[in-house]
């Protein structure tokens, strides 16, 4: 009778497990990426692309077998840029060892996800977030930090006033929104000005949604302001640029938009007022990103819509999940999948140095004093309706490091 209850006993366990889909002679090898969206705020219009890649290139490694066997799953929260909303997504998820990375859209969120993972050495992405490079903790960030972007935008405003037979030191103003992704920019740019000997006007910050930017840039105008940043992702510099043109102010100042800046699809709703206009990015913008082999497979493949129809974001999030395979397949390689740990994949971001982009953005440049997934920028100009380059990469000036990070 014993015997027989105990082949019972294991038919039953073996149903259960087959009609949960559970093989409990080999259960199915995976590891998770966490993603804190933003799918419905006010910086959706850039995150949703980058979602879409991500999701794109994980089903491509996962319909391949995965890296050396074992599978990504990948979750997609929407925070809407809130940080309360990512911490309390982060805290439903934290207790699962398997998640190795989490991915946070906005620089708040970064910083608040990064402090309280940061002893169980939780790898966190972060937007181009100044304090991750200098701290140079758990936080690696998608590019170059934005006070290294925004030192390599005032060597160009100084080398183009020059080319153009100007005398002196041109003025250089300052919008972006009033949280810490408009403000990061200054931490360290500030002193780089100083540094170059550009006098910076009073910055303008405003609020994430907003729709109209006269009152900013007429005071920036009224202070003779000859070149002006424009924070923020997309539609923002776009509607700002238009805002100026509205008021024929671009017909004086030189605009210059950040590295989430103005995208093809602003171009093609308003060529006519961004002509002109000067963007920097640490990745390939416009016709560059529309020709690149590497985007392309992937947009053909799971888009299943013209390429034109891209916004230049789903590069970035090629990129990132790029570097997540190669640190997952570094990891695996070092310790093997049964001794995979956070702290073990925080080691492999770090051995990334001199990875291929295939053309995306510069080569990685991770490593165990960078947090940078790349260190350089390419400054593009919308000419005739279109994004394109003006110069080749070119390595970011150190601005982080001059700022007195608390």
């Amino acid at each position: 009778m014993r015997i027989r209850w105990t082949v019972l006993t294991l038919a039953l366990i073996l149903l259960v497990g087959n009609l949960d889909g559970t093989d409990v002679q080999a259960q199915e090898k995976e590891v998770t990426f966490l993603e804190l969206g933003d799918y419905t705020g006010p910086a959706s219009a850039m995150c949703n692309p980058m979602q879409a890649a991500t999701a794109d290139y994980f089903k491509y490694l996962n319909d391949k077998g995965g890296v050396n066997g074992v599978k990504v799953k990948y979750i997609p929260m929407d925070a809407r840029y809130e940080i309360a909303r990512a911490l309390s997504a982060y805290n439903r998820y934290k207790r699962d060892s398997k998640v190795l990375v989490v991915n946070c859209m906005g620089s708040s969120i970064g910083k608040a996800v990064g402090a309280v993972s940061r002893e169980d050495n939780q790898v966190v992405l972060t937007p181009a977030d100044g304090h991750s490079h200098a701290l140079r903790s758990n936080v690696f960030a998608w590019g170059a930090a934005w006070a290294d972007a925004f030192a390599a935008v005032l060597d160009w405003c100084l080398t183009d006033w020059k080319a153009k037979g100007k005398t002196g030191k041109p003025l250089i103003g300052y919008m972006s929104y009033n949280n810490a992704y408009g403000q990061d920019a200054l931490c360290g740019g500030v002193e780089y000005a100083e540094k170059l000997g550009l006098k910076l006007l009073p910055p303008e910050f405003f609020p994430p949604d907003s729709l109209k930017h006269d009152v900013y840039l007429t005071r920036l105008a009224d202070q003779g302001a000859n070149y002006v940043f424009i924070g923020g992702s997309d539609p923002t510099p776009s509607n700002v640029v238009r805002g100026a043109a509205d008021l024929g102010l671009t017909k004086k100042i030189t605009f210059v938009t950040d590295m989430y800046g103005t995208t093809a699809i602003g171009v093609k709703l308003y060529p006519d007022a961004l002509e002109g206009t000067i963007h920097v990015a640490y990745q390939i913008k416009g016709e560059e990103a529309y020709n690149n082999p590497f985007i392309r497979e992937f947009w053909n493949k799971y888009q299943k819509q013209p390429i034109n129809k891209m916004v230049e974001a789903y590069g970035t999030g090629l990129a990132w999940s790029r570097t997540f395979e190669f640190a997952l397949r570094d990891a695996l390689q070092r310790v093997g999948y049964d001794k995979l740990t956070r702290g073990e994949m925080l080691e492999s971001y770090t051995r990334q140095t001199g990875l291929s982009m295939l053309g995306v953005q510069g080569s990685c440049a991770y490593s165990k004093t960078s947090r940078a997934a790349c260190d350089e920028v390419r400054f593009y100009k919308v000419t005739g309706g279109k994004i394109l380059p003006v110069s080749d990469w070119k390595k970011v000036p150190d601005a982080v490091s001059l700022h007195k990070w608390l």
